[in-house]
């Protein structure tokens, strides 16, 4: 049994009591790619403007293809076709509509509304941050229909390529419990404390900066994550797998997998900040 309660007051508990694995297992066999990337070097290098930019240039992909596990569980786990049925468990479709009218439609900083990956793309400008990549390969990405010839053709660090080609091939193999284990592990239960450790070195190396953008999207993130939707991420999980071993296994092999290649986008930072230091 695996209980919790978010600071809502929402109380969880699941159980597979014919099955070895469970979330805790999940979570210690992942406890050293959680390490690396809490502790990853990265985030000492940020100290100019210019390496700032270079994050936020290569992190807006992890922003962007966020959304695109979030859709492919709406159709996975809710009726998005009509004639409309009520399918699945409403816990879990209440689960995928709160966090997809979160992030496709939350509050931004000024009382409009927007999806983080706009906030984001907002963030980016107000600094001086240069948009210019993402949109291109966006557009691309309408044009060729096909999001893996689309980061092929890309120009983006390998790393990057990586990263997004790894996202869209576990959506591509269409099993909910995998896409839900690179959503969980690989994102939702990741994003609190990774962006605290990010949101501090912000604060403390940019302080003649506008980042109110940058950091309200931080913050938003980290409220919603560590509240209510990491713990309710973990609840659909632990629906998804039940008593099966097989699905518990697919779920660690893809969560090892999901962090393995966040490890490979920050190297991916870390490596084009250091080469323009060198260039100086």
């Amino acid at each position: 049994m695996y209980r919790f309660k978010t600071k809502k007051g929402r109380n969880f508990v699941y159980r597979n009591k014919n099955c070895p694995m469970n979330i805790q297992t999940i979570n210690q066999s992942i406890q050293n790619q959680k390490e690396q990337l809490l502790n990853h070097s990265l985030y000492n290098k940020v100290k100019t403007i210019d390496d700032l930019h270079c994050f936020l240039e290569n992190h807006i992909y992890a922003v962007w293809d966020f959304m695109s596990l979030l859709k492919a569980l709406q159709n996975k786990l809710t009726c998005t076709t009509t004639p409309w049925l009520p399918i699945g468990n409403p816990e879990i479709r209440y689960l995928i509509n709160e966090i997809v009218v979160a992030e496709e439609t939350d509050l931004t900083i000024d009382g409009t509304r927007q999806s983080h990956f706009e906030m984001y793309l907002d963030a980016m400008v107000q600094c001086g941050a240069s948009t210019t990549q993402i949109n291109v390969f966006l557009k691309n990405v309408e044009e060729t229909k096909n999001i893996f010839v689309s980061i092929k053709q890309s120009d983006l660090h390998p790393n990057v390529k990586a990263f997004l080609d790894f996202t869209f091939r576990v959506i591509e193999q269409g099993k909910p419990h995998e896409i839900a284990a690179a959503f969980t592990f690989g994102r939702e239960d990741l994003i609190p404390n990774m962006f605290t450790e990010i949101l501090k070195n912000f604060q403390q190396n940019f302080p003649e900066t506008d980042l109110s953008k940058l950091i309200y999207y931080f913050e938003r993130h980290i409220e919603l994550d560590a509240d209510e939707h990491g713990p309710m991420a973990m609840q659909m999980i632990a629906e998804l797998c039940g008593d099966s071993e097989q699905k518990w296994n697919e779920v660690q092999e893809v969560s090892v997998l999901a962090l393995e290649k966040r490890i490979g986008l920050w190297n991916a930072i870390e490596e084009q900040v250091e080469h323009k230091h060198e260039l100086v």
